[in-house]
């Protein structure tokens, strides 16, 4: 069987269905539409409302991200301390509890992305115009305040409401390739007085910040993150998204901002929403893995062992490092929600070594942030509780749910965008390594183009992390299915 070109399919419509086979919405409805069209462009403010517009804040994402969720500003202390400041927009302010928006908003609890629509958890006359953080817009936001000790541990924090202003909308890698001093400055840079500056801090403050998390066990990762490259709706290229320095300071701020709102929440004895990620219960295979390589792991799961294991792979073989970080990741784990209370044992995440985190940074995009944020000006406001204590475990379980679906969504996306170029390479030979084992079926991941499928024979025996070669058999785009036999 051969393959001649890319067949005719919309990958739009393909999406569609796979959302409505997992049960999440693909449109407004007129009334939620209409609910959004309606808005007010001003809106009132409570009176303790803070006036931060005159920090120079400003975002960095994506080169086409349109709903902005976070801005970021820093300044210098004495002693080597910093104080970092994470301004997140306030999207319960427009999109109250148990409107029509929200109810949409929880059915999905995720905006979803696939190679040529995002479906978006709210409509865009919010998420990309009233409640994104806009350059050149007056925002309401929730600001997280915290203080950054010398040795990178974080200090004191607070946290309030604030009117902000975007000074420079900014995008990952051109920030990374200009901080790494291979590209040139990007002109918002410099059309900002003081914005030089303030990045340089920032990507200071994120290095102490980084190197105080490690030390501490968060786990060093860098996967391969495939994006369709989409020209006049045809897929033309498979790029990956990398880390980079920009990425990082935004991630690492992120953390910082998350874990204080977790503390936050907790010494105002009220509940949280969090994110957690168990210790793993395959501990056993990622020890054989290191032992495979060389290197021995404690027999009980520890983290900062293993960020040691994975540090001295990277400096190794940085080529193959991603493969191995696909693999432990795996191993780790799926993150969930749950609601923990005041008096509770933390769970705590285990890839980032942290007992106290929640997700609260992008309420644009993720209903749980939504539902913190919610609680939290609660507590700011002096208000009651927004959730009774049964509905947020049915919200987390439902969040949980829902978000395992949407990523399943998003990786059958990928997957067909990846046959539409796979069409050319049916019966070639590739280098893979396994990603998945289990009573489900085999799965494996090759390079070039990277693309995961089902391995259907030869599997016996083979585990995550094990390399093979393997002859492309099978393409299914309807299904997103790329199936794979192994070659000796």
């Amino acid at each position: 069987m051969t393959f001649q070109g890319q067949p005719a399919i919309d990958l739009t419509e393909l999406a569609k269905t796979a959302m409505r086979e997992r049960d999440l919405l693909t449109e407004f409805s007129s009334d939620v539409q209409k609910a959004a069209d309606q808005a007010p462009e001003a809106i009132s403010f409570p009176p303790s409302t803070k006036d931060a517009r005159q920090l120079l804040w400003c975002s960095i994402d994506n080169d086409d991200s349109r709903d902005l969720d976070q801005l970021t500003y820093a300044e210098s202390l004495d002693e080597g301390r910093f104080r970092i400041f994470i301004a997140i927009a306030d999207v319960d302010e427009r999109v109250p509890k148990n409107s029509l928006v929200d109810r949409h908003a929880q059915y999905n609890t995720v905006s979803v992305y696939t190679p040529t629509k995002v479906f978006s958890m709210l409509p865009e006359r919010f998420s990309t115009d009233l409640t994104s953080l806009n350059e050149g817009q007056d925002r309401l936001a929730i600001v997280v305040e915290v203080e950054v000790n010398a040795d990178g541990s974080l200090g004191a924090h607070t946290l309030y409401q604030a009117l902000v202003y975007n000074h420079a909308k900014l995008a990952y890698n051109s920030v990374a390739a200009w901080l790494d001093g291979t590209e040139p400055m990007p002109n918002k840079i410099g059309e900002v007085a003081g914005m030089e500056a303030q990045l340089r801090l920032q990507d200071q403050i994120t290095t102490l910040l980084k190197q105080y998390r490690h030390y501490h066990g968060a786990l060093t990762l860098e996967t391969l993150e495939p994006q369709a490259v989409v020209q006049n709706h045809r897929i033309v290229d498979i790029k990956i998204a990398k880390k980079n320095r920009a990425r990082d300071l935004i991630e690492d701020f992120m953390i910082a901002a998350n874990t204080s709102t977790a503390i936050f929440l907790k010494n105002r004895e009220l509940p949280s929403f969090r994110r957690i990620v168990r210790v793993p219960k395959r501990w056993d295979r990622i020890v054989e893995i290191a032992k495979e390589l060389g290197e021995k792991l404690p027999d009980e799961p520890d983290s900062k062992a293993l960020d040691l294991f994975l540090i001295k792979r990277r400096s190794l073989d940085p080529l193959h490092f991603p493969d191995l970080s696909l693999t432990i990741i795996k191993l780790l784990g799926n993150g969930e929600y749950i609601v923990e209370y005041p008096n509770d044992m933390p769970i705590g995440h285990f890839g980032l070594a942290l007992r106290d985190y929640t997700h609260s940074t992008a309420p644009n995009r993720r209903y749980p942030d939504l539902i913190t944020q919610r609680i939290l000006k609660s507590a700011l406001e002096n208000k009651s509780l927004p959730y009774p204590s049964k509905e947020l475990e049915k919200l987390a379980k439902h969040c949980t749910i829902k978000e395992d679906e949407a990523e399943k969504v998003e990786r059958k996306m990928r997957k067909s965008a990846a046959i539409l170029l796979l069409y050319s390479k049916f019966g070639e030979v590739f280098d893979a390594i396994v990603t998945g084992a289990s009573v489900k079926g085999t799965w494996v991941r090759i390079l070039h183009p990277p693309v995961e499928g089902k391995l259907v024979k030869g599997y016996e025996h083979k585990d995550v992390g094990d390399q093979i070669r393997v002859k492309l058999t099978n393409l299914d785009i309807e299904n997103g299915f790329i199936d794979f036999v192994r070659v000796h």
